[in-house]
């Protein structure tokens, strides 16, 4: 009986942890170069007795690695990656990770950063933009600028943009939305990647199949509270029939 409770509560806390991940995924399926997440249930293990039983525990460990959809801008400043490669920034705590945001401008210190505020990695760490009349990006990653009474004929290339592959490398996402090696370390530049200048990757979340996962994950939270009842009604049945008659 204690172990189909066990069971039973598993499963309920695995199903819960299922419907977070599609709820944040549907609600970021207008964000740009989101990836959705994955989520996976370890396997219950009862080996013995109580003592030695092994809830199933649930993360999300994975991610959809398929592109987005890419759509025209026309902003100078929008790159969509257009091979399996990613853009490098600098994560909060310093470290270098990646991501599919293309959305990028330069702030009022004049570092170039992601929509989401991380700044781009280049050949030698975050780009700085100097005070410029227009900002190119070529299909290469190199960013070149018009500077403040330059000539328009003749732009300056200023750095280029780290374009790195995950091929071979064990990567998983983090709570920031970027990407990160499992382990520390970082990705080497993939030389040969290329992106479309005034374009952008949407989020590669399919809404239809996501409301399907989100109605079938609520169906199977029911059956594990079903089960969660039938446990304590014949936990109660059986203290029944072991009343000893007054």
């Amino acid at each position: 009986m204690d172990r189909l409770v066990y069971t039973a509560l598993t499963g309920l806390r695995s199903q819960m942890a299922a419907q977070s991940t599609i709820a944040n995924n549907i609600a970021n399926a207008s964000t740009t170069g989101y990836r959705a997440d994955r989520v996976s249930f370890d396997r219950l293990v009862l080996t013995g007795g109580l003592e030695t039983r092994q809830l199933a525990a649930e993360e999300v460990d994975d991610f959809d690695r398929r592109a987005g959809t890419i759509v025209q801008t026309a902003r100078p400043l929008d790159v969509a990656v257009t091979s399996d490669s990613w853009i490098a920034v600098q994560a909060t705590d310093g470290s270098e990770a990646y991501t599919r945001r293309g959305d990028l401008s330069v702030a009022a210190s004049g570092v170039l950063e992601t929509g989401d505020g991380f700044p781009v990695m280049g050949s030698g760490g975050p780009i700085t933009v100097p005070p410029a009349t227009s900002v190119s990006i070529a299909q290469d990653g190199t960013i070149s600028i018009i500077p403040v009474g330059g000539d328009a004929k003749n732009p300056q290339v200023i750095d280029r943009i780290k374009f790195a592959s995950a091929q071979g490398s064990q990567t998983s996402k983090g709570l920031d939305n970027l990407i990160h090696v499992r382990g520390g370390g970082i990705l080497p530049t993939d030389e040969n990647a290329k992106c479309i200048s005034g374009a952008l990757e949407q989020s590669n979340v399919n809404m239809t199949q996501s409301l399907v996962d989100m109605i079938e994950n609520q169906r199977s939270y029911e059956v594990q509270a079903n089960l969660m009842k039938s446990a304590k009604d014949m936990d109660e049945s059986a203290a029944s029939v072991m009343r000893m008659p007054s």
